[in-house]
């Protein structure tokens, strides 16, 4: 038994690989800093900015051209509808709101009130 142990434990020490750790972006040893960007100019930028707005055309499509029959119709029947909801609001006054309102409190159950607690009762 005790050569079977010392056999394992041979065999186990053997599949490892020895030496020192490595670490991730090191090279020979020597950590490199980043080098940092070279920022642009304000000549430079504006030259870019008047190469691309150069190489624009005219010929391209807007968002709004490029929306389906059906886009455009939801978004009719959405401003329609829009429109008739601020027409029904400014149709009922701020009092007659209020008034439906308790009416509606009214109407509701009391199962959800707070009951009375008294101590010396």
């Amino acid at each position: 038994i005790k050569m079977f142990l010392s056999l394992s434990l041979r065999a186990m020490t053997d599949s490892f690989a020895g030496g020192k750790l490595k670490l991730k972006g090191v090279r020979d040893g020597k950590i490199s800093k980043k080098k940092k960007k070279k920022k642009l100019s304000e000549e430079a930028i504006k030259a870019a900015i008047e190469e691309d707005t150069a190489t624009i055309t005219v010929d391209m499509p807007t968002p709004e051209t490029r929306k389906t029959k059906a886009e455009i119709a939801f978004k009719k029947a959405q401003e329609r509808r829009e429109g008739d909801k601020i027409l029904k609001k400014a149709q009922v006054s701020h009092k007659e709101r209020v008034e439906q309102f308790n009416e509606h409190l009214d109407s509701l159950i009391e199962h959800f009130d707070i009951p009375k607690v008294s101590w010396t009762k």
